[in-house]
């Protein structure tokens, strides 16, 4: 899945950027508006951490929607707080 695709269809995919980053409100969300660089602002702000990650992030973000759409393929975005995600090496 591309961002793209992504900022198309916003309203439907919020929802899941939320549960990836629960720091973001509905004031955040509302303003990133499928909007890429806004979407990584917001998420350095309320993080603390540097662009470079939050790159990483989102393409790992990107690529459990693809992981998703092919046969076989049952589990959805990796969830969990970035934080704990950098202490443990994992940061999908």
């Amino acid at each position: 899945m591309t961002w793209e695709q992504i900022g198309g269809n916003w309203s439907q995919f919020k929802g899941r950027v939320r549960e990836r980053w629960d720091r973001l409100t509905e004031d955040d969300l509302a303003m990133v508006n499928g909007q890429r660089e806004q979407l990584v602002g917001r998420i350095q702000e309320k993080y603390g951490i540097t662009k470079e990650v939050v790159e990483q992030q989102l393409q790992q973000f990107l690529a459990s929607f693809q992981e998703m759409s092919q046969p076989g393929k049952a589990q959805g975005p990796q969830r969990g707080k970035p934080e704990e995600q950098r202490r443990t090496g994992s940061l999908g």
